[in-house]
């Protein structure tokens, strides 16, 4: 089992498979544009321009299940991310990432990488875990790891 039997629905409505990932070194992360962690968005841009001719591809997922801090639809959060942060990486469809109706791809990650002390569950927005280009889950980060921390892992799984 591995990410790329999933399948996601991107934020315009189209499905795509996870394959389309297949050799790439990916962060996933649950995304919201009230969150006091939303500044996270530029440091998400920034390590993906920086870094995406040598493979790096950032996936955000908009989530409403903390303190409802993602209102939006998804066409709202598409314009949110495009006006105030000039987002150019894959952004989804919002999602649950916890409870019954948790995404798969989600179900998945929170199973393989585990948080502290071996909680399952998404603790808040911005949790990010970084996979390799084989899709294994290398490290799970959290909500207050600022991406910008990450370039040095991400530097060793790109070279």
């Amino acid at each position: 089992m591995s990410i790329y039997q999933f399948v996601v629905k991107k934020i315009n409505g189209e499905h795509i498979s996870m394959e389309e990932y297949i050799g790439k070194v990916v962060i996933i992360v649950n995304t919201a544009s009230k969150c006091g962690f939303a500044p996270q968005y530029d440091e998400l841009q920034a390590l993906y321009e920086q870094y995406h001719d040598e493979g790096l591809v950032v996936l955000g997922f908009p989530c409403n299940q903390f303190l409802s801090q993602e209102p939006g639809d998804n066409l709202q959060i598409d314009s949110y991310c495009k006006l105030n942060h000039g987002i150019t990486f894959p952004m989804f469809a919002k999602i649950d990432v916890n409870g019954k109706n948790a995404d798969p791809l989600f179900q998945y990650l929170t199973e393989h990488a585990p948080g502290m002390l071996g909680s399952k569950g998404i603790k808040w927005n911005f949790t990010k875990f970084l996979l390799d280009r084989n899709g294994n889950i290398v490290s799970r980060y959290a909500p207050q790891t600022k991406p910008k921390v990450l370039e040095d892992d991400i530097k060793t799984l790109l070279f």
